[in-house]
Order: structure tokens, then sequence, then C-alpha cells
């Protein structure tokens, strides 16, 4: 044992002269080093094996030692400071994220989706795509082979009994997952759980009094927005699955005033990457109408994402999405409608494949949701059991 206690101290001896540096020692320093040391049991053969076996881990011990020693340190670190280790991680990735080409990407991948497929393929392939995403082939209205290419499967029409409207003055505008639902109370809007997303940016409102954050700003902001001061502003958005019916509807009985178009990003919207994107809704590709309902203030937004060809509003013609970089210092593109009436369950348009609805409207303070944040909500699901007052 001296023996190994002599190694030990010699490769941790130059380890500290080298700055954790690997350390190598040569089989001839080893061997004169060991020629001083005289024990009874030296020539002993079960001492030679260990010694022999020890010596390819020349190399690797000081390395090794050093990385367990940083390993433990950046345990040590995380334990102390988890929330500010977790904020630094979360906004190096969201940093190289928010960077890759995903425009370019999604442009390729709208093409690809476009191109027709072989006639006697197209069952097989979109049977694949439905068991994969968990898409309902009872409800499609036509056969499969009558869809050209998977972008048409993808906005595939339904049968007209599968989505009965309801009796509600206000319904879900898209089958999907609810991220949110519930009342707005300043400019900070709930994205999921825990994560936010500006108001003020997601409109296009008020560039010049961003930087102002305090608490009576924010809650002016949303003041502002309504009709009657007496109201409340509320908030549904849903996340659309790639297995979704792709088609959005009209909410309610409502007029479009006019409409901005945000180029922005094409990040992802599924729920595992908003929950770390901060502001998200606001980052993204959107195209935001804005107008009244009998309620007071609506504006419905269709949000854009990674690998959505293209958004497709039947009654805006204009709106082009997913189309090369604007000019810097380009904010948005406005359109003003004259009285574009919208009827409670009207096709509204279709995303080329899934992403968000975001529904923001006023109502009064006793207005009850019969949904909550996670459940799923098909299209004429009525989101509330409150009647307002019919429209004349």
């Amino acid at each position: 044992m001296p023996t190994m206690r002599f190694y030990q101290r010699t490769v941790l001896t130059l380890k500290k002269c080298n700055s954790l540096r690997i350390v190598h020692l040569s089989k001839s320093t080893l061997f004169s080093n060991r020629k001083h040391i005289t024990t009874s049991s030296e020539s002993s053969p079960t001492k030679r094996n260990v010694i022999s076996w020890l010596k390819p881990w020349q190399w690797y011990f000081p390395f090794g030692f050093g990385v367990s020693f940083l390993s433990f340190y950046i345990w040590q670190q995380s334990k102390t400071k988890e929330n500010e280790e977790k904020t630094v991680t979360r906004d190096i990735v969201v940093g190289c994220y928010c960077h890759l080409p995903l425009r370019v990407t999604s442009r390729i991948w709208g093409w690809l989706a476009s191109v027709e497929l072989p006639h006697s393929l197209r069952p097989t392939l979109y049977k694949f795509y439905a068991r994969t995403f968990s898409a309902n082939l009872d409800e499609i209205d036509k056969e499969l082979a009558s869809f050209p290419s998977l972008v048409d499967f993808f906005v595939r029409p339904l049968r007209k009994d599968v989505r009965p409207i309801g009796q509600n003055r206000i319904v879900s505008p898209a089958d999907g997952k609810i991220l949110h639902i519930g009342p707005v109370t300043n400019c900070y809007v709930e994205q999921v759980k825990g994560v936010t997303y500006d108001l003020r940016h997601f409109l296009g409102d008020k560039y010049d009094e961003w930087e102002i954050d305090s608490e009576e700003a924010k809650t002016k902001y949303v003041s502002s927005l309504l009709k009657n001061p007496n109201n409340q502003l509320y908030q549904l958005s849903i996340y659309l699955a790639p297995g979704d019916y792709h088609r959005f509807h009209s909410a309610t009985n409502w007029t479009i005033r006019y409409r901005k178009h945000f180029q922005g990003k094409l990040l992802s919207v599924n729920p595992k990457v908003s929950s770390w994107v901060p502001n998200l809704f606001s980052l993204n590709e959107r195209a935001v109408y804005v107008g009244e309902w009998e309620g007071g203030f609506m504006a419905y937004a269709v949000v854009g994402a990674t690998n959505v060809g293209s958004i497709r509003v039947f009654s805006d013609e204009n709106l082009i999405t997913n189309r090369r970089k604007w000019p810097r210092g380009k904010k948005y593109e406005e359109v003003l409608f004259k009285n574009l009436e919208m009827k409670k369950g009207e096709l509204f348009g279709e995303f080329r494949m899934g992403s968000t609805i975001v529904l923001l409207f006023e109502a009064p303070k006793n207005f009850n949701f019969s949904f909550k944040d996670n459940q799923r909500i098909l299209v004429g699901q009525g989101i509330t059991n409150c009647h307002l007052k019919e429209t004349k």
C-alpha cells in the first residue's frame, strides 16, 4: 500500500502545480520512483497486478477528479441560486431559438405540404398522419383520396352535423386545448400558467408608452379598451394541435372595424415551448381583427407558428402571411373595414397547420365561464352560461 499512497501523492502534487491539467507520468519516471520503495510485499504478484491496473488511469484520474469537483460546485451553486440559474439558462436557450431560420423552414414546409400526392397513396398517408396526431377521420365530409395534398388535408372541412353551434351569445371559435380563459386585470396577460405577454405589444397600441410599467398604467390601458367602464375584459386562448380541425369560426355576432398584421417570428406555440418563451404571442406573426360585439370591445387574433405555411382569412383577401421579411422599422400593416359583419359560427379562416387563436372581449363582471384552463373545447361550444341581451 505505500506504493499506492506514493502514486496518489505524486499525481495530486503535479495536478496542483499544473492547475488541474492532465498529467502524464512516463513509465520510466514511475519505475525510478518505485525503485526507492522497499517493502516486503514489492514483489508480490497481487501488488504488481494492482499497479498495472492503475497505470492506464494515470491520464484520466486528474481529469476525472476535476470534472467531479466542477460538477459538485455547479450542483451546489444551483441549490443556492436555483431561480437565477434557471433564468440565465432560459434566456440563453430562448435567444438561440429565436435566431433559428424558422421563417425559411416554414416556407419550405408549406411548399412541400402543397405538393400534389399520387392518388393511390393519399388514403394511406392521411391515415398514418391521423394515427400519429390523433385526428378524427370520422368527422370528415369527403373521401381521403379527394385531398390533393397534405395541406388540403390539414384544412379539411367537417360534416355540418358534427359541430353544432350553441345558443350562447359567445361560443368557441376553434377546436383545441384552452391555454387560458378568464378575466384580464392588467396589460400583462397570461400566456400559459406563470408566463405572460404584453397586451399593448400584442395589439400594437401605444408603442411610445411600453416603458411605463406602473400598476396604474397597466390597469389604465385595459380600461381604455372597454366601451363600458363597468365591464371587464376577458381572454380565451386556444391551441390547435396538428391533429385538430384547422379551420376557425366567428365566436359571436360582431362587427370588424380594422385589422393589424404583424409579421413577427414563427416560433412554436406548443404549450411546452410557450411556457419557456415569455411574450411569445407578441413575438410571433399574427393578424389581429378589432371591432365590437353586443358586449363591447372584441379582438380576434390568429397567431402564426412554426411550419404554418400560411393563414387564410376568407373575408380578408389582402392578408398574406409567412412572406419575406419586411423592411426595418415597419411594425405592422393596417387595413380598415367598412362595417364587416360576422355571424356566430360563420367560417372565418383556416391555418395551414396548427396554431393559436386568442379572443379578447368585453363583458359584464358577472360573466362566468363553463370551461377551465387545459380543457379541450370544440367549435360552437358555449364558453359561458351567461346569455346577454339579444341584439336587434
